[in-house]
C-alpha cells in the first residue's frame, strides 16, 4: 500500500458520544443492524460489516472544527448525514491507508482556510487499483496544502456529497 503524507481524522470520540445522544440537527439517532457490507463509518474510517449496529446521524464537520480552533464558518456551516457505530468502537486502524479510497469512486476535496472559509476544491476520480487510489488522494492533499492558506481539507463523496473524513494541516 502507498504510504500516506497526511493523516485522515475520524470524528473524535467525545463528539461521537454526543452524536449518539443527539445529532447536530438536534435529532435522536436511530440505530439499526446493518444487513450488508459497505456503509462508510466515520468513527473508525472503514466500511461497515454485516451484522454491525450502526446509526445514521447528522453531523456538522466544519462547525465542529471551527469551534475547536476558534473560527467562524459563517454560511459555510452545513449539516449532513454520516454513519457511525451505535456504540463505542476501537476507532481507526492507523495502519490502513486513506479511508474509502478503494472504490474507484469520485471524491471532492474541499479546502478551508483557518477562518473557516472555502478556499478551493479538487475533484479526484479514484483509480480502481487501491495503491493508485491511495497515491491519487495523497497527491490531491499535497496540492491542497501547498496553498499556505489551507488549514483543513474535507474529503467528500461526490455522488451524495457526504463528508468522509477531514485532514488537517500537519
Amino acid at each position: 500500500m502507498t504510504s500516506m503524507t497526511y493523516r485522515p481524522t475520524a470524528i473524535a470520540s467525545h463528539v461521537l458520544d454526543e452524536l449518539r445522544e443527539r445529532d447536530d440537527a438536534g435529532a435522536a439517532p436511530r440505530s439499526d443492524v446493518h444487513d450488508a457490507d459497505g456503509a462508510p463509518l466515520r468513527c473508525c474510517l472503514r466500511r461497515g460489516r454485516a451484522g454491525e449496529r450502526i446509526s445514521l446521524v447528522s453531523y456538522a464537520p466544519l462547525r465542529r472544527w471551527a469551534a475547536e480552533v476558534g473560527a467562524d464558518p459563517g454560511a459555510y456551516d452545513e449539516v449532513g448525514p454520516v454513519f457511525i457505530h451505535s456504540g463505542r468502537c476501537a476507532g481507526p486502524d492507523a495502519s490502513l491507508g486513506y479511508p474509502f479510497a478503494e472504490t474507484g469512486a469520485p471524491r471532492v476535496l474541499r479546502h478551508y482556510s483557518g477562518e473557516g472559509r472555502i478556499t478551493g476544491g479538487t475533484l479526484v476520480r479514484l483509480p480502481e487499483d487501491p495503491d493508485r487510489a491511495q497515491a491519487a488522494v495523497d497527491r490531491a492533499l499535497r496540492a491542497a496544502f501547498a496553498d499556505t492558506d489551507v488549514a483543513v481539507v474535507h474529503v467528500r463523496a461526490v455522488e451524495y456529497g457526504c463528508f468522509q473524513y477531514e485532514v488537517r494541516r500537519p
